[in-house]
């Protein structure tokens, strides 16, 4: 029996998130829906200029192993803090969502991650990072019983940003197709997708990433095309299994000729859409791992997704397991 179901690796970043609107984003040169790396300084700057903020522990594979332990799956995440008291209070949410985390925190300099959140009327969040600690993960931080012990390993593009997390990646998807299991990326972000173009391509074209997550923006970015329908046809070829999010319009899961289309969970109100991405990746991922069917797989990860845009902050405030029994999906 496997230890974990998801192991995910990513940035570990405290998220701090206030309400804007579209002039503040204009005035402060930040680009919409985007995520933006930032430095020391300018981090400083945006956080003088916020206003009332909610300060939440988040991070891309953070928010999706907390998600799969909501769901009841058996979760496990590899990803930097510093001793420092962002750092604790990071530690502490990830534990009390039950998810594994043993990854040593750095002592002293830089500290742990965070991210300038600004949330504009229409609910889209515009992401100014600075990642500290987080670009200190390496091959050293990786835990081979993990890496070998859970059913996949979810990973984040953003993580090719920092140059040593490249190598603790390489180094756990060995761990896991030696030990007959898969390896799944979010492509995280369109100009993550500019980027590593190149990159991202290698990891699905030799093998080292069976199953991609991936939005619309994102997917269209990495084949160079303004046809959702060509980039679907060609993620067809260079992976797996693909599941494509559409915001509204639901999502796409492609794998070899199938293809399944998932309804989008109709909501009372937009709020905030930072982790829908995230917690559709985590309802996915707990289907997979209980083998579910890809419609199943699907339904879940628009429920989980559906929930988290209602709310403020990247990780779900209901049980997911509850939610998911009511509907009728476990």
């Amino acid at each position: 029996m496997p230890d974990y179901d998801v192991l995910c690796i990513g940035n570990a970043i405290v998220d701090i998130i206030a309400q804007c609107d579209e002039d503040f984003l204009e005035t402060n040169g930040i680009i919409k829906g985007a995520m933006n790396l930032i430095d020391t300084q300018r981090a400083e700057l945006l956080y003088s200029r916020m206003g009332p903020a909610i300060e939440a522990s988040g991070g891309s594979a953070g928010n999706t192993a907390a998600g799969v332990a909501s769901f009841g799956g058996r979760a496990a995440f590899f990803g930097k803090v510093s001793n420092d008291a962002l750092g604790q209070i990071y530690a502490h949410d990830i534990h009390a969502q039950g998810v594994a985390f043993d990854t040593r925190p750095l002592k002293g300099e830089p500290p742990t991650a965070r991210s300038m959140i600004f949330v504009t009327p229409d609910g889209e969040r515009s992401m100014n990072t600075y990642l500290g600690a987080a670009i200190e993960l390496g091959p050293e931080d990786v835990e081979p019983d993990k890496a070998s012990g859970a059913k996949v390993t979810y990973f984040e593009g953003y993580l090719w940003d920092p140059p040593r997390a490249k190598e603790a990646i390489r180094q756990t998807a060995k761990l896991a197709h030696a030990a007959g299991r898969e390896v799944s990326m979010t492509l995280s972000d369109s100009f993550c997708v500019d980027r590593y173009r190149d990159e991202f391509l290698d990891l699905m074209r030799s093998g080292t990433v069976d199953i991609v997550f991936a939005n619309s923006h994102e997917i269209k970015s990495l084949y160079q095309t303004s046809s959702f329908d060509e980039a679907l046809a060609q993620i067809r070829k260079d992976c797996r299994i693909a599941a494509v999010t559409r915001s509204e319009k639901g999502s796409v899961i492609v794998r070899g000729d199938e293809t399944v289309v998932i309804q989008a969970t109709a909501i009372k109100e937009l709020v905030d859409t930072t982790g829908a991405g995230d917690l559709y990746a985590a309802g996915f991922l707990h289907g997979y791992t209980q083998g579910r069917d890809l419609k199943a797989c699907g339904d879940l990860g628009s429920l989980a997704a559906g929930l988290v845009i209602q709310q403020i902050g990247p990780r779900p405030r209901q049980n997911l397991r509850r939610e998911a029994e009511q509907a009728g999906l476990l």
